[in-house]
């Protein structure tokens, strides 16, 4: 079978190579054909050796990329069996040992993609607890947007509820920064629920679209700098309740500013750069001001997305994809992600359905 792989050395190390077909499974295992994969901007970092320095080089070629969908084509034994058939349709879980609460070091450590080998390949195995079942009205391209970015979306703006409990309705507003992979699939989750939306971006092209889909304002940050002020006019002076926190360190002031009392900042990005390179603004002070929270968002666990898929089949959500490349297209998909230029999310069909 062929993948894909990388030393993280650049894109041009990046590259296909044969290996055997997964023979072996444990009792607790599944052989999936992976149909679709989904790019993220992680996955572009690790690819060209951004990450140096935080993580440590493989010694030899890995695969890169951590969200996939597919089919299960064969069951290990008794453990998987009562979980999984051959012929489901399933998705990967980016930490396939992350089944409740929060994130932490042993669930980083078995996460798919880095450091362990990732999904850009024609089978692979899977743990059987590392696996959800796809809603049946989703594509295997769809699905293979959820692992990362729906569910971080899901996370930002349900993390301090109970499960199953929501937030919901209009008098809830949400402020969504840019037009990527996890701010899209934010946006459809919260005009499923009703909520207020505000999207940012620089493109008023991005911006119309956004529309569409149901965002209630529109700010362009190119033509309105201040968008803080621009956030605080729309909402009559209250703020955002919920603010999901892409750009990192160069828009965190403003984030700050535009929250409103008792609300919350879902930092789930760095796309203006790695706070450790850049001085940090005193944000201190300003959250205690306003009772509002910052908190770190890094994906979330198998209950969280079981919940999630919940509502994206009685929603029918589906989510939206701006381009699908072919499998020997694989570093046309990750120079693309890298431009900045997609709306939603961009995939790479491994097989055919």
């Amino acid at each position: 079978m062929k993948q894909w792989v990388t030393l993280m050395d650049g894109i041009d190390g990046f590259h296909i190579q044969e290996v055997p077909e997964p023979v072996d499974l444990k009792e607790d295992e599944v052989l999936v054909r992976i149909n679709a994969v989904a790019v993220n901007h992680r996955d572009v970092k690790i690819i060209n050796g951004d990450f140096k320095g935080r993580y440590a080089a493989p010694a030899s070629p890995m695969v890169p990329t951590s969200d996939a969908s597919g089919t299960i084509v064969k069951v290990g034994g008794p453990v998987s069996a009562t979980k999984w058939q051959e012929g489901d349709r399933v998705l990967g879980l980016v930490r396939p040992t992350h089944l409740t609460g929060p994130t932490r070091s042993e669930h980083h450590a078995l996460g798919l993609g880095f450091p362990q080998s990732g999904v850009l390949v024609e089978y692979r195995v899977f743990s059987a607890s590392g696996l959800v079942q796809i809603p049946h009205k989703l594509s295997f391209e769809e699905a293979a947007t959820l692992p990362i970015a729906a569910t971080t979306a899901w996370m930002a703006l349900n993390w301090n509820r109970p499960i199953d409990k929501p937030v919901r309705g209009p008098q809830t507003t949400v402020l969504l920064q840019g037009t990527g992979g996890v701010t899209i699939h934010a946006l459809q989750q919260a005009t499923a629920f009703g909520l207020t939306t505000i999207v940012t971006s620089s493109s008023d092209e991005k911006l119309l679209k956004a529309q569409e889909l149901g965002a209630t304002y529109t700010v362009n940050y190119k033509k309105i700098p201040d968008w803080a002020d621009e956030v605080l006019k729309l909402t009559q002076g209250k703020g955002a309740d919920i603010i999901v926190e892409t750009g990192g360190p160069e828009t965190m002031p403003q984030s700050v500013r535009a929250v409103a009392e008792g609300g919350i900042i879902s930092a789930v990005g760095v796309l203006t750069g790695m706070t450790e390179d850049k001085p940090q603004p005193a944000v201190g002070l300003s959250l205690i001001n306003r009772n509002a929270a910052l908190k770190g968002i890094n994906i979330g666990p198998r209950d969280r997305v079981e919940e999630m898929m919940r509502l994206y089949e009685q929603k029918e959500i589906h989510p939206i994809i701006d381009r699908v490349f072919g499998f020997d297209e694989a570093r046309d998909a990750i120079t693309y992600v890298k431009e900045g230029s997609h709306f939603g999310k961009v995939v790479i069909r491994v097989n055919e359905d």
